[in-house]
């Protein structure tokens, strides 16, 4: 026994003497490097032939070691840090519009309701052309967009060009503190469904959404539409809470692994529930990622709600930030999460790189099984597989066409300077007659493009000319250039109702701002419809959470 105990004994000090004498050479290996670095940029500074800026090429060097991890560890410099505290606050102070670059104008896409912006008068299509009397015209949207922000309280002089106005209009604007709404929608899709669309993961969004679950029911919700389509993520926390509210206090939510183990942490549902019964369809797109991840998974892992869309990004890792010297921070991915189920839905394994440095794609393959509450069987590796899937419609060449050349959001400004007045967001509906002067409208003006069709023939075509098969299959294409070769009168005819969708949505955005371009997506949004078309069929809604209806 003795004997046993002083072998144990001297394999515990070698072990530790291994661990000990491996950080040793870990951290010589960073001195030694650090150091090679340091040199290096001494001599580069020194001998080469240009000027060169210490910050831009060290900040290149930084960027460029952290994107060999993964897309989510992040150098944040001390010019950057307000823009980093907007995304994950939503607050900042300015005049609250989204602008953008049309053609080679700066453009008010979207004015938020009730900001200065609105308030001072700017209209969607506004072309920005001074600031404080400096021209814009040359400005790039980001330059455009911190000269926008400053201190709240502070005063600019704004010239713009709008439609039918002879003269620039001078507008006074005065920063004012902005909060970016996490809910820009919410209402009734009719008399028992109510509908809310959260953007983002920011500083109090679970408030913002117990306050809509609250109001909607007061308004006469029986059932829920959770809108998470193309919501990037944000605060863990603001996760755990928004789905504390659909489920009992105490359960478990996510937990997070890493590789510093103090770290590593559960988190529970500890607040009383808002609702535990109200049937919720979760509505999830290609682009919902992380923290909407957490939400609509752990609400399918506990069967508490269906998921209709497509399946989810895949963003399994969690970021923290650290303090570094002289106010910049680095945001570094510390741990994977896992939900209920103990799956883990993260797509890509950033610590496994092809041979041309991009990241490995879990493959089907390797997805393990797992359970939800219910029995259902659900699979990790790859985001979050919705239970009942959406195909989405492409979008047609010409329709296309007419929104890259901004003749639809051209077409949309002209009708609203001409009409004052238009129904609901919901019952606004262009007439054939309205349609028809559109065409008139586009007449003279360049929207050409070329389908997929065409394009596959054009390859087809110059292949078959490189390999001298092109004379003998000459007049079966000629035949089939006037099959697929597209007429622009024809396709304006064929796609019509395509079309028609967006221009009104497009016009509707111009008198009822955001909240009335989501209103009236509802009778032509696909996965509002499966949705509606579900929840009149309760046994179906209830057959899904029990027996499921996912796949790979």
């Amino acid at each position: 026994m003795k004997k046993i105990k002083i072998i144990i004994a001297i394999i515990a000090v070698g072990l530790t003497f291994f661990a000990f004498q491996q950080a040793n050479e870990k951290y010589f290996e960073i001195a030694k490097n650090l150091d090679i670095f340091a040199t290096l940029f001494k001599e580069v500074n020194t001998y080469y032939v240009d000027e060169i800026n210490p910050t831009t090429v060290i900040n290149a060097g930084i960027n460029a070691m952290l994107e060999s991890l993964d897309p989510y560890t992040n150098y944040i410099a001390e010019d950057d840090i307000e823009d980093y505290r907007t995304m994950t606050t939503g607050q900042y102070a300015g005049i609250g519009a989204v602008i953008g670059r049309k053609g080679n104008k700066n453009i008010v896409l979207m004015p938020y309701e009730g900001y200065p912006a609105h308030l001072a008068g700017l209209k969607i299509g506004d072309e920005i052309l001074q600031i404080d009397g400096k021209e814009m015209k040359d400005k790039s949207t980001s330059e455009i967009s911190k000269l926008l922000k400053g201190q709240a309280g502070t005063s600019f002089k704004m010239t713009i060009n709008r439609y039918n106005t002879k003269a620039p209009i001078e507008i006074e604007l005065t920063r004012k503190k902005i909060k970016i709404e996490s809910i820009p929608y919410m209402g009734m899709v009719n008399n028992e469904v109510g509908y809310f669309h959260l953007t983002d993961f920011t500083t109090d969004a679970s408030k913002d959404v117990r306050n809509a679950v609250i109001k909607l029911k007061e308004m006469g919700a029986k059932k829920l539409i959770f809108d998470l389509r193309d919501n990037p993520g944000g605060l863990l926390n603001e996760a755990v809470n928004i789905v504390n509210i659909f489920i009992p206090k105490e359960k478990e939510v996510v937990n997070t692994k890493g590789k510093v183990v103090e770290w590593n942490k559960t988190y529970y549902a500890l607040d009383t529930p808002t609702d535990l019964t109200i049937p919720i369809i979760i509505l999830t797109s290609d682009h919902s990622a992380s923290a909407s991840e957490i939400v609509s998974g752990v609400l399918q892992d506990y069967d508490r709600g269906i998921l209709i869309g497509e399946k989810t990004f895949g963003k399994g890792l969690v970021q923290a930030t650290r303090p570094l010297s002289y106010n910049s921070q680095l945001k570094v991915t510390t741990a994977k999460y896992y939900i209920p189920s103990g799956r883990c839905i993260q797509a890509i394994d950033y610590s496994k790189k092809k041979e041309d440095g991009s990241a490995i794609k879990i493959a089907d393959s390797l997805r393990r099984e797992f359970k939800t509450q219910n029995g259902r069987k659900v699979y990790d590796g790859a985001g979050i597989n919705p239970d009942i899937k959406v195909q989405k419609l492409d979008i047609a060449a010409i329709t296309q066409s007419l929104i890259t050349k901004n003749l639809i959001f051209d077409y949309a400004t002209q009708y609203f300077y001409n009409h004052p007045k238009i129904a609901s967001a919901k019952d606004f509906k262009l007439t054939d007659a309205e349609y028809d002067s559109f065409i008139k409208w586009l007449s003279g003006k360049d929207y050409d493009y070329k389908t997929k069709v065409e394009t596959e023939l054009e390859d087809l075509i110059e292949n078959s000319k490189k390999e001298k098969y092109y004379d003998g299959i000459k007049e079966a294409i000629d035949q089939l250039k006037l099959k697929i070769y597209h007429n622009k009168e024809s396709d304006l005819q064929k796609f019509k109702s395509e079309i028609i969708e967006i221009l009104e949505s497009d016009i509707v955005s111009r008198y009822y701002l955001h909240k009335g371009e989501i209103e009236a997506s509802f009778d032509s949004d696909l996965d509002i419809k499966a949705a509606l078309e579900l929840f009149k069929d309760d046994a179906k809604y209830k057959k899904i959470l029990t027996e499921g209806n996912i796949t790979k």
